[in-house]
């Protein structure tokens, strides 16, 4: 039966919608063709097109194979042809092993015949030199065009042990199971096949993506988030390649399944440093390392750990906290495993009164009263399940670890037995050690089994709670809400005029002047700096700002005033003024250079009692714009004590970049001093954090020092890089993480007169969206969400925070804001993942609904699609929520029906 909507055909865009859903997604082709085709598939033995040809017919994925060979009739048996134009129908997959030289002329023809993926086997492209990067640029050109997706060149391929989907060119075909590896080394997914065979380890999928000439790290795991098979993600990595999609993908994915990577080269020294305190503090390794934390991602140090928090994070609950009971027949294992924990940033948790009280009850005199709890060497089954029974009630512990030594007494297979139920206990993670060999073997497998992770070693164990609650930490930090960051009515316009005029005049370095001025527009207080070009001006503006002050060397070339001895402090009348501007000039001539000298600043000598740190920005090879805060003086680069982190910044932020750092303990006050103001110093790193992201000219800052004490901040020397003249704005480095989309702020003025404020929602925004459910009606509600759901559930922080926290590269979210903050409504449109559509959901506030606001967001969020290049806009709608449909008509919709939805839905859908 035609459901279809009076006027629409099939030849039209917006029918074919009706069918996005039937239609398979891109990379599918590539993890689930139905048909594929060998390209270069031969009998000759060893040869990989004789291996990948037999993975694939040995091992049946429910498809059709056919040999590509001009110089055979068959290959292994089955009829082989010319050419894949020759084939009776289209393929889904190129499967292609020929020589790299004729890779080119086989996506060529791939992008003739409507061939929608290939992986590339070949080897001898970029690896291999200039020419090889030759041909692999010809083959993204032809690929891009047609819309063909290539995974590889220079990869071992594909497998998909669940369906049986095998094309690659291993030995085996991996054993099905629940986890994810994603490979950038070939050789090592054959040394992991081979290791997981003997372990029986069982994989979803088993990727190798070589080059990543086209699919890179972010297509894979978007591919992976709705892969009902696959619950972790594991990556080798050894490039990240395009890491704004990579940590879009990550960000996304992360919370629901763990995405766990190694990353080699961890010792690779960056790309030289720029002449910048902060770029020489930079490194590529660790701006990949505040990347993972800021995607959510669990970065591990050995292939073993990996394997090993994939097991552990399937089968026990991520710890709330750092904080480890560790339980013990021996004291010695016990003092390793509190080594390992403190050493790797987690605590032993403290014992209550109330749990040494239950202790003391039925333990021997003799035990430990303290973590960790040795329960000393006789302890039989009953007394390790009692103990942790105990202890896993104690509120002051995020994880148990009960460990085992065989002695004498000891019985490891009935205390495995007997702590089978307490593998879930209270929500808290319970890990295991059973040391020995043959004699503890048997309750290892008894505890594995009931779901209790068990190690050989109880430092290792130690180190995967680390993990754990590292992970914890990482994830936390997406979706906790921030404290909304003050506005200082920030002077952009302002401070792109001072960087402007730099440029124009063909400098690179803002002088300490200028770099003052800039901060100063993003409301960071700095040192009151006054010009001087001559010794009586010099001595003039000491006197107006008052005695003592500090005069430093004012020139548009010199990088570091202090190198060149350019900076005077503590100057207590105008003869020691006169006589510092004389020397500094001095100094520059002795050096031999004199034309540097364009006078001196004079400031005010700040006598705070504070610590000096350093907040700077540089630019990341892979990253773009990098965030820098630590310990700061002179001595920065001795110390060392820093940490790094990407723009944009919000409060949240702001503080776990600090909280990486030694300086922050002392910031929150120690040895009876007073802490500094943490919760200025977040709003000066967000502030900062906007002038990175929006004056995208500016390639280095380095605010050192920055004077922190109990009464102010204050920056007090200040240098910033620009980019040459010569860089246009679409070579300035991109972002990683898509900034705050100012460019959709605009007023909208309701049919009652009110005016109100559209704009993009921010994580801030969590309380004031909790308000707005709370003036929804039932009715309202079941219109949005095509059924009831309770305001607790609707105002719950899980939700709401990802409802207010958006990757505007992925998402977007108009809110409708009162001048008193108030928010009346809210319009979202996503991207539909491996598709060109993008879906639009809204929702009014009850008391002001009829007012215009429903039309105005849906007509902002279809202008947003056409900025991200979507080709339709498409919403499923109740089919008796009129208003909304009557909303999309008015706006260009058409209204469809269809069998495949629900009878009570309709879609709406607009071609762009």
């Amino acid at each position: 039966m035609d459901t279809r909507a009076p006027g629409s055909s099939k030849t039209d865009p917006s029918y074919d919608v009706l069918h996005q859903q039937r239609t398979r997604l891109p990379l599918d082709v590539l993890f689930a063709p139905r048909s594929v085709a060998v390209v270069g598939a031969t009998e000759r033995p060893g040869s990989v097109g004789r291996t990948v040809l037999w993975n694939l017919i040995s091992n049946p994925f429910g498809g059709t194979v056919y040999p590509i060979n001009p110089k055979r009739p068959n290959v292994l048996g089955i009829k082989a042809w010319p050419s894949l134009s020759a084939l009776p129908e289209r393929v889904d997959l190129a499967v292609i092993v020929t020589p790299a030289r004729a890779v080119p002329g086989v996506i060529q023809e791939c992008a003739a015949l409507g061939i929608r993926g290939a992986i590339i086997l070949s080897a001898g492209f970029k690896e291999s030199g200039a020419e090889g990067e030759r041909l692999e640029q010809d083959i993204l050109r032809v690929a891009q065009a047609a819309q063909v997706r290539v995974i590889g060149p220079n990869c071992l391929g594909v497998m998909r042990p669940p369906s049986g989907f095998n094309a690659t060119f291993a030995g085996a075909m991996a054993r099905p199971g629940n986890v994810a590896f994603i490979s950038q080394s070939g050789a090592l997914l054959t040394a992991i096949l081979d290791w997981s065979l003997r372990e029986a380890v069982g994989f979803s999928a088993f990727v190798s993506v070589g080059s990543m000439l086209d699919v890179g790290w972010g297509d894979v795991i978007d591919f992976l988030a709705d892969d009902p098979m696959t619950r972790s993600i594991l990556l080798y990595m050894e490039s990240i390649g395009d890491a704004r999609a990579f940590l879009s993908a990550a960000r996304e994915v992360a919370l629901t399944k763990p995405i766990i990577v190694i990353k080699a080269g961890r010792t690779a020294q960056a790309a030289r440093a720029a002449a910048s305190h902060t770029g020489s503090l930079t490194g590529s390794d660790e701006v990949l390392s505040a990347a993972f934390r800021r995607s959510g991602v669990l970065r591990v140090d050995s292939i073993a750990d990996l394997f090993y928090m994939a097991e552990t994070l399937a089968r026990q609950p991520r710890p709330a906290g750092r904080r480890l009971t560790v339980l013990t027949n021996a004291g010695g294992p016990g003092v390793l495993a509190t080594d390992a924990l403190v050493s790797g940033g987690g605590e032993l948790a403290t014992l209550s009164a109330s749990t040494r009280q239950a202790l003391d009850a039925f333990l021997p005199p003799q035990w430990s009263h303290a973590n960790p709890v040795d329960i000393l060497g006789d302890a039989d089954p009953e007394r390790f399940a009692k103990a942790l029974e105990v202890t896993g009630r104690d509120e002051g512990s995020d994880g148990l670890l009960v460990i085992l030594t065989p002695q004498d007494m000891t019985e490891p297979t009935q205390t495995a037995d007997r702590l089978k139920p307490y593998a879930k206990l209270h929500g808290k993670p319970v890990l295991a050690s059973w040391m020995g060999g043959s004699e503890v073997a048997a309750g290892e497998r008894i505890l594995n089994d009931a779901g209790i992770p068990t190690f050989g070693y109880p430092d290792t164990a130690a180190r995967i709670f680390n993990y754990m609650w590292s992970y914890t930490y990482n994830l936390a930090g997406l979706y906790e809400t921030p404290a909304l960051a003050g506005d200082v009515g920030l002077a952009r316009d302002d401070a792109r005029r001072w960087v402007d005029a730099a440029r124009a005049a063909g400098r690179t370095l803002l002088t300490e002047f200028e770099s003052k001025k800039l901060l100063a527009a993003y409301g960071i207080p700095t040192v009151e700096t006054r010009l001087a070009v001559t010794e009586d001006a010099a001595v003039a503006e000491a006197a107006a700002l008052g005695y003592p002050v500090v005069v430093k060397l004012h020139s548009l070339t010199v990088t570091h005033k202090s190198d060149v001895g350019g900076v005077r402090l503590d100057l207590p009348d105008a003869d020691a003024v006169r006589d510092a501007f004389r020397d500094i000039r001095a100094r520059l001539e002795a050096l031999g250079q004199g034309r540097a000298f364009d006078g001196v600043t004079v400031q005010p000598m700040a006598r705070l009692d504070g610590y000096e740190l350093i907040v700077g920005s540089s630019v990341d090879a892979q990253f773009g714009p990098v965030l820098l805060f630590g310990s700061g003086g002179t001595l920065v680069e001795v110390f060392r004590d820093r940490a790094l982190g990407l723009p944009p910044l919000n409060t949240t932020l702001a503080r776990r970049l600090m909280e990486q750092t030694r300086i922050y303990e002392a910031l929150k006050g120690v040895r009876g001093r007073p802490p500094v103001d943490l919760e200025a110093l977040e709003q000066l790193l967000v502030h900062f954090s906007q002038l990175v992201v929006e004056q995208r000219f500016v390639k280095e800052v380095d605010i050192n020092p920055l004077l922190a004490s109990p009464e102010r901040l204050l920056a007090l020397d200040a240098r910033v890089v620009l980019h040459p003249a010569s860089v246009t704005e679409a070579e300035l480095p991109k972002l990683a993480i898509e900034p705050y989309p100012q460019q959709y702020m605009a007023p909208f003025r309701l049919r009652s007169g009110e005016e109100v404020l559209l704009r993009p929602i921010r994580p801030e925004d969590e309380p004031r969206m909790a308000e707005f459910h709370r003036t929804l009606s039932e009715q309202t509600v079941f219109l949005r969400y095509a059924g009831l759901m309770q305001l607790s559930a609707r105002v719950a922080h899980a939700r709401l925070a990802r409802i207010c926290f958006n990757d505007y590269a992925r998402e977007l979210a108009l809110v409708a804001e009162r001048k008193d903050g108030e928010l009346l409504g809210v319009g979202r449109l996503t991207r539909l993942r491996g598709t060109k559509d993008a879906e639009f959901a809204i929702l009014i506030s009850d008391p002001v609904q009829r007012q215009g606001l429903g039309a105005e967001m849906l007509t902002r969020l279809v202008d947003i699609g056409r900025d991200w290049g979507m080709a339709r806009i498409v919403a499923d709608i109740l089919a008796g929520n009129r208003a909304m449909q009557s909303i999309s008509r008015k706006l260009g919709f058409s209204i469809l029906q269809h069998e495949e939805l629900a009878p009570d839905m309709v879609k709406a859908v607009k071609v762009l």
